[in-house]
């Protein structure tokens, strides 16, 4: 039996102990390439220009040669105005790269030698940079649906008689949410290679119902994909627009045509793995992101940590300032949650 991949020297090209090792002036060009590459041209993030601007090395900073403007290296991203050394910055990454399952803000806070409202932070910048710069393309080939809900358990009460039917819709908490996900078959499998997803989409709905299911089927799957999904009323519209197939989990977890929708089912795997295991709550503000995470990881759970840690801080560099986490613990928080619908 051959080794599994992740067990190879292959997956591991990257530890927090070489990031952590990086000089200020290695991790700032790093960083630097990532954002603009390996030529002396920057961009001035406030009038984007692109040219040979003035550096000033002892402060590790550009004056645009055409505004004038003042940047460094992360003005204009995700990590601007930091107050911590860039080394810590990309170490944040190298181990939210290795949390397979995902991170706690407690652990992240533990790791980096910060406190608990920082590490939050941190974590969340980089989930939205993930969310920010995803690929929407729309999907082909074969297409598994399903959806899984969260933040809707009730306690049932102490005495026998004074609990409730909690499959009633009067009975449900008005924060459960449905989290919706679509996957693409690989089509090219190798030789060595494990079946499986190429691509992940995730969505939050209230519920799992046919408008917002075929709405997000017409814009996110292309015309004369396989749909795979399971018994739900939701996916009955589905016939007449896709080749739909069905199976239907209240009797068998594969069809006798061989139809299943387990690339939806493993990644609610891993998903739940990172509910219970590692963030216990989601908030229903940053649920999307919280999803896209696991949808991340699941796409990429066969490229090695330093591929996926260069792609992630690609992400960064790419992604523009967040007002939702500027001033977050000051009280600028996001006023309304991610919804498909």
């Amino acid at each position: 039996m051959s080794q599994h991949f992740l067990l190879s020297a292959k997956a591991r090209t990257l530890s927090v102990r070489e990031v952590f090792a990086l000089s200020d002036c290695a991790a700032f060009t790093l960083f630097r390439e990532a954002r603009w590459g390996k030529g002396e041209e920057v961009a001035c993030p406030a009038c984007g220009v692109i040219g040979k601007h003035y550096f000033k090395p002892t402060r590790k900073q550009w004056q645009c040669k055409d505004c004038n403007h003042t940047f460094s290296v992360t003005s204009g991203t995700i990590f601007a105005f930091h107050k911590l050394p860039l080394r810590v910055y990309l170490a944040a990454i190298a181990i939210f790269t290795n949390a397979v399952k995902g991170i706690s803000a407690l652990q992240f806070g533990r790791d980096l030698g910060v406190q608990y409202k920082t590490a939050f932070v941190l974590a969340h910048k980089i989930r939205e940079s993930l969310m920010e710069q995803r690929d929407d393309a729309p999907l082909s080939g074969e297409v598994h649906m399903d959806g899984a809900y969260v933040n809707g358990h009730i306690r049932p009460k102490n005495k026998k008689e004074d609990r409730v039917d909690r499959r009633l819709a009067k009975h449900q908490k008005p924060v459960k949410r449905c989290v919706f996900v679509m996957r693409e078959k690989c089509q090219e499998i190798a030789a060595d290679a494990v079946a499986g997803a190429v691509k992940t989409l995730t969505f939050v709905l209230k519920g799992e119902n046919q408008e917002d299911v075929g709405n997000l089927a017409d814009a996110f799957v292309k015309k004369g994909s396989v749909v795979c999904a399971d018994e739900s009323n939701a996916y009955d519209p589905l016939h007449a627009k896709f080749d739909t197939r069905r199976v239907n989990h209240s009797v068998e977890y594969r069809a006798d045509d061989g139809t299943t929708n387990n690339l939806a089912e493993s990644y609610f795997a891993r998903f739940r793995r990172m509910q219970y295991g590692q963030t216990h709550m989601f908030g229903n503000l940053y649920l999307a992101n919280y999803a896209n995470e696991a949808a991340y990881r699941e796409d990429t759970r066969r490229w090695a940590n330093g591929r996926i840690f260069t792609d992630i801080m690609k992400k960064c560099a790419r992604t523009l300032t967040s007002c939702d986490w500027c001033g977050y613990w000051q009280g600028n928080k996001r006023q309304e949650e991610r919804l498909a619908a």
